[in-house]
């Protein structure tokens, strides 16, 4: 049995350049509304969204909660763990490809070793479970323990 199952419905209209989606059905309903176009995927987001976005949201947040979870192991709580995702759409054989997510996280942590942080970092990146999603792609996490 799943741990648990979201979903979200996009409903798109009009062509690619100038057409437009519109997510609905999301399981928490905080999704539902947001637009996403080409120009907020390509160029500017001008207020909508895109797939790189909420992919970026999904990796920080679960990365944050991997490191939560790694950090508990050894009885420590994060005074603060602020992790920011970078997700990258390039193309690859003329072909648009999400190719990367670049993990910045500054951690306010007391009481923790230097080698202790970068364990649990090390272990973070491989548990989370949206890294695995995005095995085929480049993840990097730059870490700072401050």
């Amino acid at each position: 049995m799943a741990i648990a199952s979201r979903s979200t419905t996009t409903t798109w209209e009009g062509d690619l350049p100038s057409g437009k989606g519109t997510l609905s059905q999301s399981s928490s309903s905080v999704l539902d509304n947001q637009v996403v176009t080409w120009g907020s995927r390509t160029r500017a987001p001008e207020g909508k969204t895109s797939p790189e976005e909420l992919l970026a949201a999904a990796h920080s947040s679960c990365f944050a909660m991997a490191l939560n979870d790694r950090l508990s192991q050894d009885k420590i709580v994060p005074n603060r763990l602020e992790v920011t995702a970078e997700v990258t759409l390039d193309e690859v054989n003329g072909n648009p490809t999400i190719t990367t997510s670049k993990i910045t996280l500054k951690a306010d942590i007391d009481g923790i070793t230097e080698e202790a942080f970068k364990a649990a970092v090390s272990d973070a990146e491989s548990g989370c479970p949206v890294s695995r999603l995005y095995a085929s792609a480049e993840i990097t996490v730059d870490a700072e323990l401050v």
